[in-house]
């Protein structure tokens, strides 16, 4: 069991629990995770917790190969409508932002946003460790190799689990240096790995789970599973669902999801085989 402290309300994690993606740009690569109008937004948000997110997260940059990375600014004008409003209609709710800026953290900390989910770990961002401390909002910190502008062209050499549990020791030291003890690892499924590596990292939740922190594990319709499937993005639910159950078998605590409903789903069938 985890507890994790989302500035002064405690969220306890004793089974499994799914994070729903929100995106408010224009060129995510799953058409329709994209909900950049308030109502687009909210009608998703209503959907999902009806579903059982536990957690929403609101993103407003688009990390996926190929796309063209935003300032902060217009992040936190993407965010600066749909997080308040949300949070608004939805106060019970856990939010997160997407986000490896910390001005867009302490902005989105204004808006109603609890946690903070870093695609760098912290690592675009030199003060984005020492923020998230100071905000009290725990931290999804993931694995990516490069920077913002090569990291889907920086691979891992060698053992791919070895290399991701060496990270998180460090990220996990720093992060304790700065006084942030409320971490989420992500191995970060789809960024700087090969289609082998993703598959590897499903493999080693259990590895990972001996860091003593919850795990996350996004693989909601990404490269991975439609190339695998020679499908597309759209069609790769089952394939999700599939990995996703593979994830809760071998210990994952968290699924950032685009499809809530099926991964509860997931989550209430292999708990009778644990």
């Amino acid at each position: 069991m985890f507890t994790l402290n989302c500035k002064g309300r405690l969220l306890t994690i004793d089974q499994p629990i799914v994070m729903g993606i929100i995106n408010t740009t224009p060129d995510s690569f799953y058409e329709e995770s994209r909900k950049s109008s308030i109502d687009a937004a909210l009608q998703q948000a209503e959907k999902m917790i009806h579903e059982g997110a536990t957690i929403l997260d609101i993103g407003a940059q688009s990390t996926r190969p190929g796309s063209t990375a935003v300032g902060p600014d217009e992040e936190i004008k993407r965010l600066s409508h749909i997080i308040p409003e949300i949070h608004q209609r939805f106060p019970d709710t856990i939010l997160s932002v997407d986000t490896y800026y910390s001005t867009v953290a302490i902005h989105a900390a204004d808006m109603g946003a609890s946690i903070i989910n870093d695609i760098s770990g912290g690592q675009f961002d030199p003060v984005m460790i020492s923020t998230a401390a100071r905000l009290r909002m725990p931290f999804v910190c993931m694995h990516v190799e490069g920077q913002k502008d090569t990291m889907h062209q920086t691979f891992v050499e060698g053992d791919i689990t070895t290399s991701v549990t060496d990270y998180f020791i460090k990220r996990i030291g720093l992060c304790t240096e700065e006084g942030l003890t409320d971490l989420i690892l992500d191995p970060g499924f789809g960024f700087s790995k090969t289609i082998d590596q993703n598959f590897e990292l499903i493999r080693s939740v259990s590895q990972f789970k001996l860091l003593g922190k919850p795990v996350l594990m996004g693989v909601s319709r990404k490269s991975t599973i439609y190339k695998t499937l020679n499908c597309t993005a759209a069609e790769a639910l089952n394939g999700t669902t599939v990995l996703n159950t593979a994830a809760l078998l071998a210990g994952a605590d968290i699924l950032r999801v685009h499809d809530v409903k099926e991964a509860m789903e997931a989550i209430l069938l292999t708990r009778y085989l644990l």
